[in-house]
């Protein structure tokens, strides 16, 4: 996929070592139990292009024209847990930190959603995070989803303080009535 300023395409083995790095980074792993090992990276990595062939999308390595050749992911994913709105389809981006607040994760989703929607004839995309993630938030207001509901992510201990996650949802019509006619 291709947009204005970005591509999105399948990983190839030079975005390992970057994303491993970006995986270290605790302010971009601030919401999340913890950093990655290197191991865990490329398991990752594995896992993603396993997911792609399981179901024809999954987290797209990001180029940014002219400036890198990666700079995170943006993409679907099938989330591997049981909560009241699953089975879904999770719209989810990470950025290495040079690439935050530029607008590349709304450019990118937007582009990936247009995907889920228009290739993958999806009927709803959601998306979740921490209440404190402000800046998710914010990207997943912007292409247009909407807050629907808390909820304590199963994969997390009872009392973790990143337990507690919102969930944002945006499905097809919605998506159809914010584009231009």
């Amino acid at each position: 996929m291709e947009t204005t300023r970005l591509i999105l395409r399948r990983w190839c083995e030079e975005d390992i070592a970057p994303f491993v790095e970006l995986n270290k980074d605790p302010r971009v792993m601030q919401y999340y139990p913890s950093t990655l090992t290197s191991e865990q990276s490329v398991q990752m990595v594995e896992d993603i292009r396993t997911h792609f062939e399981e179901y024809g999308f999954g987290l797209w390595a990001v180029e940014i024209k002219d400036q890198t050749s990666f700079a995170g992911f943006i993409g679907l994913a099938v989330p591997q847990f049981t909560a009241f709105f699953t089975p879904c389809i999770e719209i989810l981006w990470r950025l290495a930190t040079p690439y935050w607040n530029q607008g590349y994760a709304t450019e990118g989703a937007h582009a990936v959603l247009d995907f889920g929607f228009d290739e993958c004839n999806l009927k709803q995309i959601v998306s979740f995070t921490v209440p404190s993630n402000i800046a998710s938030r914010r990207v997943m207001e912007k292409i247009g989803m909407s807050y629907i509901d808390n909820f304590d992510h199963p994969g997390l201990p009872d009392n973790d303080p990143l337990q507690r996650h919102v969930l944002y949802s945006i499905n097809r019509s919605e998506r159809d009535g914010l584009l231009p006619n």
